[in-house]
């Protein structure tokens, strides 16, 4: 392995930085913001996304659209961004009752002949926002022109297309504050080096004996891949912006995400997918999952406090070759972001 050292300190500590990362990293990347199994055709759902409400509706012909959750006239949600699906062929906004298709195009305005300028229906649709299915999950990018899916998806369609394209269905989904950074929480779910000291009963029967292990790296993703107790081979992939994805020979699948929410905080988001005839205990499946993530949770706690902007890792292994891959992508585009330390830091103190 060449010569290869950890991000600084000072990137997890600066607001400047975190503020790039919502700003410019996050809008690279598409998000998986559904399950396909929550929206059938006919409906409408709203969830958030790094503090966005975000309005999915999906036609009767199947056809899967994003917008911005606001109505133009005055930015009141047409939905709550609860998750919880709607059954509708119009959405109406609750404020002054403008009326949408599912296409997001404008049907009507309440007292449409009392505008002081002539209103016209096709200056006003829904602002839309790029969606895609792809696997088990509705995909969406907050910019026009993020990386292509296909090539962020590119190491999971090549090494796990039969699981990940059979029809799953989410089970179960839970969310969990962590007091970090993301990235904290993000390099440690790649971090091959400490499972067997610090999951033993947990993560570590699930992967197996550290000699089995088998990474594959490539420009945007990577992945481990190890023999299961049960046969065939478990895979943990680790996808761009903050996304993790896990599946198990017989088909199941675990989606972690670590949302950023402030400097010294994220969301860990767990959402679990398996056939909808599986014989299985999900509430079993979810725990066992969470037992380990709140040893994680321990441990990344842990990290932050020992984070400051002056502190230098230590010494790569080569079980961390797969936090080295990420922290190389994530050093490239804040590059030809032309962002650097001192204009970061300016930025930061001029606001």
């Amino acid at each position: 392995m060449p010569e290869v050292a950890f991000l600084p300190g000072w990137l997890y500590q600066d607001p400047a930085i975190a503020q790039w990362e919502r700003d410019g990293y996050a809008k690279q990347w598409w998000h998986p913001l559904a399950a396909v199994s929550q929206l059938q055709p006919g409906q409408a759902v709203a969830l958030p996304l790094l503090g966005e409400s975000l309005l999915l509706t999906r036609e009767l012909n199947g056809v899967v659209r994003c917008f911005r959750n606001r109505c133009p006239h005055r930015g009141v949600e047409l939905l709550p961004a609860d998750g919880a699906a709607l059954s509708c062929r119009k959405l109406v906004c609750p404020y002054h009752g403008w009326t949408y298709n599912l296409e997001g195009e404008l049907l009507a305005a309440a007292r449409e002949d009392g505008f002081v300028a002539a209103l016209s229906r096709a200056d006003w649709p829904l602002e839309a926002l790029p969606a895609q299915q792809d696997g088990p999950l509705i995909w969406v990018a907050l910019a026009d022109s993020p990386i292509p899916l296909a090539q962020q998806l590119q190491l999971i369609h090549q090494q796990a297309s039969g699981p990940w394209q059979s029809p799953l269905q989410q089970q179960a989904s839970s969310r969990l504050r962590l007091q970090c950074n993301w990235k904290v929480a993000h390099d440690n779910t790649l971090d091959d080096y400490h499972v067997a000291i610090a999951h033993p009963t947990t993560l570590h029967r699930e992967q197996g004996p550290v000699r089995d292990y088998r990474h594959l790296i490539t420009d945007l993703a990577n992945a481990l891949v190890t023999p299961h107790p049960e046969g065939g081979s478990f895979f943990t992939f680790g996808l761009p912006p903050w996304t993790h994805v896990l599946l198990w020979p017989d088909g199941r699948m675990a989606l972690l995400e670590f949302l950023p929410l402030e400097l010294s905080s994220c969301q860990l988001q767990l959402r679990l997918f398996a056939s909808s005839n599986h014989p299985l205990d999900v509430e079993i499946w979810k725990q066992q999952l969470l037992e380990f993530l709140q040893e994680d949770r321990r441990l990344v706690e842990s990290v932050q406090l020992g984070y400051r902007a002056d502190w230098v890792p230590g010494p790569v292994h080569q079980l961390e070759q797969r936090i080295v891959q990420w922290q190389q992508l994530y050093q490239r585009l804040l590059a030809e972001a032309q962002l650097s330390q001192a204009s970061l830091r300016s930025q930061s103190a001029i606001k």
